[in-house]
């Protein structure tokens, strides 16, 4: 199979995010492994002073969020050339504490063609490059976190 014929999707959602639905998605007959990260809602944030969270409202410009998505996705296949399938996807909305906020899944044929390294990879440039903006809900008010990356031209 060519890169372009492998399973990969890439999606900003206000729906549950389904892992078992995904990973049918991008598993083939030869896949023995997938990994997966997936990043949720804290109900107490230690950035800064340790506080509570009633709930996250996650924003993003879609259209450029998914062509980021893209990237990540392309990004991965060029560094890791085994990996089988991907999913990256990230839901916007209100989010609860214990809520998933976003997924992070590569499959291969085996544990230890760098599938781990892949996914963990895909999360970090996420957060580099893909734009969705995250307002944190508490008792004490509200307040946009911000990442500590600012893109490059080009990226």
């Amino acid at each position: 199979m060519t890169a372009s014929e492998l399973p990969t999707i890439y999606s900003i959602t206000e729906s549950e995010i389904d892992l078992n639905d995904l990973l049918e998605k991008i598993t083939l007959t030869s896949t023995g492994a997938a990994a997966i990260f997936t990043g949720m809602v804290r109900g107490v944030t230690t950035r800064g002073d340790a506080h509570e969270t009633e709930y996250l409202e996650y924003e993003s410009y879609v259209p450029m969020a998914e062509a980021k998505m893209k990237q990540v996705a392309d990004e991965i296949r060029e560094r890791w050339p085994v990996i089988e399938g991907i999913a990256v996807v990230q839901r916007i909305g209100k989010l609860y504490p214990k809520t998933p906020t976003v997924l992070i899944a590569c499959t291969a044929a085996h544990r230890d063609t760098g599938v781990f390294d892949a996914a963990r990879y895909g999360i970090d440039r996420l957060k580099e490059i893909v734009p969705v903006w995250k307002k944190e809900i508490g008792p004490n008010g509200q307040e946009w976190v911000e990442g500590d990356y600012i893109p490059k031209p080009g990226e």
